[in-house]
């Protein structure tokens, strides 16, 4: 698909995110093992997460959806920790690196054998960070081109509790220890190098399970008993949301409204830059929704200033990179990302993919080995760019599009189905020519 995108007059009303993609993962997996029925409300939408109902459903797990015109949602007949039955098929992740992570966790805790794949993408992201770990705590995994990369083959034991330090600050790493550590004898310790984000402890403290916390710290004891089954409220997802919040301060011509929004302290270091930039954002009706920080955002046109993104807030924005080098673009003066080296590996090389594709559209900007130099106090001048099948990717130019000079035609548009079905009829709806 190539989606075509003229410059706007002006932008304004009021937007709803779509669930937010990691907790909706973590949802239907943890409401898969527990005991009884679990209700989740306002479950994203994505392929990303419709990926994990698929292969969790292939275990025979009962998964029905709920949607009306409240929104998407799913009714989950939990089996327990350990009701699960082994698939008589290959597991498909598609493009979901959250898939195939956090099931290889969950899978490694069983007594038979699993084997998960995903797609071109997702058979090229780096898989040694789960498959050493979870060897250690007992299973059998096997991965291709040296145990490197999908697909992987897991077979399940019995496992024993590890202290492990992380590479890298990955909330999907350390998600699969702590699923597998469930099942573990013993209690399994995480260090962190930096602070990544938490649904998935506070989604297990909610439901019983001893998790402690102390600084970059995470320790879990496995339960004696079964998780009890809990109703879920997603909040709307702060990733998504972050394209109107760069759209709404970085056009002229703009007051725009998020509703619904998660603001976990660990994902929310978007915000945190974009009021560094100057954005007059606004946040208000804060609530605690679950284990989760909710509220809305208002934003307008503001007054942008180059900064410099490094260090530990990168982990609590890495995903929101590709679209704040946008915003870096209409800013004054120059921006630097450093210590960003992980977005090589996300879904496509979203360094090499934001340099290109900014650069395509007449805009100043300097790739570095583990982030970019964006010269800001310019405008895109509009043509033609390539999403590279990465959904993120594809938003970010979106919203450059919106901002541009000229028409602006984008490859691959269709790959925002992976997290947000509906964005381009969604910035149409608030867009005034």
């Amino acid at each position: 698909m190539i989606k075509t995108v003229a410059p706007i007059r002006a932008l304004e009303g009021v937007v709803i995110p779509p669930g937010d993609k990691s907790i909706s993962h973590r949802a239907a997996i943890l409401g898969g093992i527990s005991k009884g029925r679990t209700r989740v409300s306002n479950f994203s939408p994505g392929a990303d997460c419709h990926s994990t109902v698929d292969c969790l459903k292939k275990m025979q797990v009962p998964i029905q959806d709920t949607a009306d015109a409240s929104g998407p949602g799913l009714l989950i007949e939990g089996v327990g920790l350990e009701g699960l039955t082994e698939s008589h098929d290959i597991l498909d992740a598609g493009n979901s690196g959250t898939t195939m992570r956090l099931l290889s966790g969950l899978l490694a805790g069983q007594s038979f054998l699993s084997i998960l794949t995903g797609d071109d993408s997702l058979r090229y992201r780096p898989m040694a960070r789960i498959i050493q770990p979870l060897r250690l705590m007992g299973a059998t995994v096997w991965g291709r081109g040296g145990d490197t990369f999908a697909p992987l083959a897991i077979r399940g034991g019995s496992l024993k509790g590890i202290d492990y330090k992380l590479s890298v600050a990955s909330a999907q790493v350390k998600s699969s220890i702590m699923l597998a550590a469930l099942f573990a004898r013993g209690q399994t310790t995480v260090h962190q190098p930096a602070l990544s984000r938490d649904h998935t402890e506070q989604m297990l403290a909610a439901q019983g399970v001893s998790i402690k916390t102390e600084g970059l710290t995470v320790t879990l004891t496995p339960p004696t008993g079964p998780l009890p089954a809990q109703d879920i409220a997603v909040p709307g997802d702060l990733s998504s949301a972050a394209f109107w919040l760069v759209a709404g301060a970085a056009h002229p011509q703009a007051r725009l409204q998020v509703k619904n929004c998660g603001l976990n302290p660990t994902r929310s270091g978007a915000i945190t830059v974009l009021q560094n930039m100057g954005a007059k954002l606004t946040i208000s009706n804060q609530r605690m929704e679950g284990t989760e920080l909710v509220g809305d955002i208002s934003v307008e046109s503001s007054s942008l200033q180059g900064t410099e993104i490094s260090g530990e807030i990168i982990p609590t924005l890495i995903d929101e990179l590709p679209i704040l080098a946008v915003a870096a673009v209409v800013a004054r003066g120059k921006t630097v990302i450093r210590d960003a080296a992980e977005l090589r590996v996300k879904e496509s090389d979203r360094i090499s993919g934001t340099v290109k594709g900014l650069a395509g559209l007449g805009v100043r900007i300097e790739e570095l080995p583990d982030g970019m130099i964006i010269h800001g106090g310019g405008r895109f001048a509009g043509g033609e760019c390539d999403s590279h099948k990465d959904h993120r990717m594809a938003m970010a130019l979106g919203v450059a599009a919106i901002l541009g000079q000229g028409e602006t035609a984008i490859h691959n548009a269709q790959v925002v189905d992976i997290s947000y079905p509906g964005f381009w009829q969604e910035l149409e709806r608030v867009s005034r020519p």
